[in-house]
């Protein structure tokens, strides 16, 4: 299967005033044409560093980054983005939030196609009937809701999500990692998942992929091997073969920690 995304020998560092910070060292990832890789690690191993890099944002200092067989040098319109905080502008309605990219990207596009997108991808995430509402009168949930349509109107080729469902309450969580698995179905698309939550990287991922530590480099890889056909369930994360898959991502975790097998520190 060809990689759509394929991050060669990166390695990257920060200027402080006292002198480099290193974040990524040798980083070796490939993500194949519409599969969904998730990627934890310890706090500050440079996991958002690895986001914005494959969206053009920065440049590393060595190594390189391709999308799609293009050497990444500059920002890409074809890369969609989602983070924790869904930074909706307030003075737009959630239908004209959502339209936004496509200004952007196909200024030329009538108005009334911008529209009729926008408000496809809303009814597939359950808000039909709140076009018209401005961000502040929706819920975090649904606001993260409007995010994830804003970032796919516009069909990108990569969407990267920097901890999209972090500050959100356990179901809210939950019901939107099942909206994920519906957009994917329904709007296909090769996907870049940051978090901390091994649960939601086993319920998302086709693959997990473990940083190490500061100087982070590719420590581990797991193909994920989800019980059972179709969309996922989330009965499936209290199977054995889940339970399997986390025993192995947290030990995974406690060694990118520096930590001793059987000390906690893993979620």
């Amino acid at each position: 299967m060809t990689n759509l995304i394929d991050i060669k020998g990166v390695t990257h560092a920060y200027r402080t005033p006292n002198g480099p910070l290193p974040v990524l060292d040798n980083l070796e990832i490939g993500v194949p044409e519409g599969e969904f890789a998730a990627v934890v690690g310890p706090s500050g191993c440079g996991k958002s560093t690895l986001t914005r890099l494959v969206a053009g944002l920065m440049k590393p200092d060595a190594g390189e980054v391709w999308l799609h067989g293009e050497l990444v040098k500059s920002p890409r319109k074809t890369v969609g983005m989602a983070f924790q905080n869904p930074v909706l502008l307030e003075w737009r309605s959630i239908l004209d939030n959502v339209i936004l990219p496509l200004e952007i990207v196909s200024p030329s596009m009538p108005r009334a196609k911008r529209r009729e997108r926008a408000e496809e991808l809303l009814e597939l995430v359950g808000l039909t009937g709140f076009e018209d509402k401005r961000p502040s009168e929706l819920s975090g949930g649904m606001r993260q809701r409007a995010s994830l349509c804003r970032a796919i109107v516009h069909k990108p080729d990569v969407l990267i999500m920097d901890e999209p469902f972090g500050a959100l309450d356990a179901f809210t969580r939950e019901d939107l990692w099942q909206t994920m698995h519906e957009l994917r179905a329904k709007e296909p698309f090769t996907a870049v998942l940051i978090t901390h939550d091994l649960r939601e990287s086993v319920y998302l991922g086709d693959q997990v992929i473990v940083l190490s530590g500061r100087p982070a480099t590719t420590q581990y890889i797991m193909d994920v091997k989800y019980p059972g056909e179709g969309l996922r369930k989330l009965d499936g994360l209290y199977t054995p073969e889940a339970a399997e898959m986390l025993s192995i991502l947290r030990e995974q975790i406690r060694i990118a920690q520096g930590r001793q097998p059987g000390e906690e520190g893993a979620h």
